[in-house]
């Protein structure tokens, strides 16, 4: 990249006014009004195993299985207005990059509206049945990290809209990305349904094993990666790629790929508008004031971790603060990269410090019960996944936002769904559906569910005829954002 686009790109960051460094207060933190109760567990039921698995199965009196293949678009619908108001609070020099990673494909486009499909799902048959959702639980949101004992397992990996809510949400949102990442790999319509189905009938069959099983153990259950690339000879290749990649992607990696040489001292790369230090930024604010306000996050963020993390994290040395873009849906939030350092240079720590907002669940099911949007994510992941990092965390401070913090990469990596072919993408649909199931059963009553799905393929059926349809709505969608993002670039261009 020329330095003179890079200036003009600094320019924009800087005429943005990031909350951290801006002298203006940046707006509340985005809370649904909570004109409703908020979203809440269901109760411990302490019935029998069988009487639970009938009260599951009297579900289907108000909401019959065969009801979940209905796909109807609201009347009311308005894909780009939604995508418009989900632009509004991010840092607008960040927008057109967000646009650029939607654009590459439907299965892009369907990453970065999770709001769409929420408000879609919002208006669909709802089973009764509750859980700690996702929220977001597409094909590209299940991956690899590490254990705290170093172990690589497979889990969900993103938790950005987690909240309680019908398990079905989760369970259609995986089967409608498994039709749109099949269609995309060039798999035909049959098959790409064929996907959906099984992730769909290795949830129900998980869920049906788990209903008998003791607490502690669905609370213990994990996959390790050893299992996952052994389980199919069509995934192995693919899962062997990742699992190499994972282990690679230590935080001396971090380091090494976010950083350069300058004046004899490593420091962060300057590579806006994606990644930048703080430092090279024209500050609205002096240097001290800055350090009173990376101080009042780290305060709330060690706050958030138990005595003996907190210890821990305290023998790091912050080093330097930078601004790093991830991802696809959560562009255009703000996104800090922490580098530390521990037992001396070659004991590397970098820490992600990411925005977190209200869920996209929230308008439908109701507000979230923790105290912040930062503790909300925290708190979701820690329901969920067998195994949660270590330093994870949040802080909320007042005039800068609600954040989680963790590991930027803490041997993390994801299975590429783009090149997988029909049969691989087949028994990564069954791992990721099994996944799910386990992660559910966790917050959720698993023989009640299971009592839903019940023993036929009713529900696989339903949820997959349900996918199909609901994958030509996202193409519909996303032929008319690209129309969109066709003007507004040519409106840059002429501007």
């Amino acid at each position: 990249m020329e330095r003179e686009d890079t200036d003009t790109q600094l320019t924009a960051v800087e005429a943005t006014k990031i909350p951290l460094i801006a002298p203006e207060p940046h707006p509340r933190v985005r809370r649904t009004p909570r004109t409703r109760p908020a979203s809440r567990l269901p109760r411990g039921d302490f019935r029998s195993i069988d009487e639970r698995l009938a009260a599951g199965r009297a579900l289907r009196k108000r909401c019959p299985r065969g009801a979940h293949a209905r796909w109807r678009p609201d009347r009311k619908r308005a894909p780009l207005e939604q995508l418009r108001q989900s632009d509004a609070p991010r840092l607008p020099f960040l927008v057109p990059v967000r646009h650029e990673r939607m654009a590459e494909s439907p299965f892009a486009f369907l990453r970065g509206t999770p709001f769409l499909m929420a408000y879609d799902l919002a208006h669909s048959p709802v089973s009764g049945a509750r859980t700690q959702l996702c929220g977001d639980a597409h094909l590209a949101n299940f991956g690899l990290y590490a254990t705290p004992e170093r172990h690589l397992v497979f889990d969900l990996n993103d938790f950005d809209e987690t909240l309680p809510g019908p398990f079905e949400w989760d369970v259609k949102r995986l089967a409608a990305s498994c039709v749109v990442a099949a269609r995309h790999n060039g798999l035909g319509r049959s098959c790409a349904r064929k996907v959906a189905r099984q992730a769909v009938k290795a949830y129900r069959r998980m869920m049906r094993r788990l209903a008998t099983a003791g607490l502690l153990e669905v609370w213990s259950l994990r996959v390790d990666v050893t299992e996952l690339v052994h389980s199919s000879r069509r995934t192995a290749p693919v899962a062997t790629e990742a699992v190499e990649k994972a282990r690679r992607h230590t935080s001396a990696h971090a380091v090494e790929k976010l950083t350069e040489e300058r004046g004899g001292r490593r420091r962060l790369a300057y590579q806006p508008p994606l990644l930048f230090p703080l430092s090279s930024v024209e500050l609205g604010i002096s240097r001290a004031e800055l350090r009173h306000r990376m101080n009042r996050l780290t305060a709330g963020y060690l706050t958030s971790l138990d005595g003996a993390m907190r210890d821990l994290c305290q023998r790091y040395e912050w080093l330097e603060w930078g601004f790093k873009v991830v991802g696809v849906g959560s562009v255009g939030l703000q996104a800090y990269v922490v580098r530390c350092q521990g037992n001396g240079p070659e004991d590397p720590l970098v820490l992600q410090v990411k925005e977190a907002q209200a869920s996209v669940l929230e308008p439908y099911l109701g507000p979230s019960g923790a105290r912040g949007p930062g503790e909300r994510v925290v708190v979701g992941q820690r329901r969920m996944q067998a195994f949660s990092d270590l330093f994870l965390g949040w802080t909320e401070v007042e005039g800068m936002g609600s954040f989680y913090v963790r590991q930027l990469r803490d041997m993390k990596g994801s299975l590429d769904v783009e090149k997988m072919t029909a049969g691989a993408l087949l028994d990564y649909a069954d791992a990721c559906g099994a996944t799910l199931a386990r992660a559910h059963a966790r917050t959720g009553d698993a023989a009640l569910i299971a009592g839903y799905l019940g023993g036929s393929a009713c529900f696989d059926e339903a949820v997959a005829d349900f996918a199909v349809t609901y994958a030509d709505q996202v193409d519909e969608d996303y032929a008319r954002f690209l129309e969109a993002h066709a003007r507004e670039a040519t409106a840059r261009l002429v501007h």
